[in-house]
């Protein structure tokens, strides 16, 4: 087991959503899959999520659930905690592992335009930065590969430092 997940394991209390939306229109479902991405929410089941409880997870369920109804679909937002650690951890080694999928794409971008233009470099710098925080927004369980990501970045930055060799 990770450290990290050592550490944060005790069936802590977790925010789900759960919901039911109409099959057309197909915009709203669309549209609420991509904000669950966006939260890296945990699937338990068709139209059950959740992520670790806190004010802004609650906040943002609640958004959604408030969406989903005015969509004339259900939602409810509920607080639960799993029952064994077995099965938090179980969420949240998930959780971790799709963030580590994202934070290795993303040093493989950096790695991709490391010997780029500079301003070609400035420019994918700037926007790998962006991404990477929208990453560490939904990274509630950082796995390893969050900093690697943080180094290829910098590696990134650094290009952009150094003098060429003439």
């Amino acid at each position: 087991m990770q450290p990290w997940l050592h550490r944060r394991m005790a069936t802590g209390e977790w925010v789900m959503l759960s919901y039911r939306l109409p099959r057309e229109p197909s915009a709203p479902r669309t549209t609420l899959w991509r904000r669950l991405k966006r939260l890296g929410v945990a699937q338990l089941s068709d139209g059950l999520v959740a992520l670790p409880a806190d004010a802004r997870t609650r906040e943002q369920f609640e958004w959604a659930a408030d969406d989903v109804v005015s969509s004339g679909g259900t939602a409810g937002v509920w607080l639960a905690r799993p029952t064994t650690v077995a099965q938090e951890r179980t969420l949240a080694e998930g959780m971790a592992a799709a963030r580590s999928v994202e934070y290795e794409a993303l040093v493989g971008r950096c790695r991709a335009v490391v010997t780029a233009e500079p301003d070609e470099r400035r420019r994918a710098l700037s926007r790998l930065r962006a991404e990477s925080r929208a990453i560490g927004r939904r990274d509630f369980f950082p796995p390893a590969a969050r900093d690697e990501a943080a180094e290829a970045l910098r590696e990134l930055q650094r290009s952009l430092t150094v003098e060429p060799v003439r």
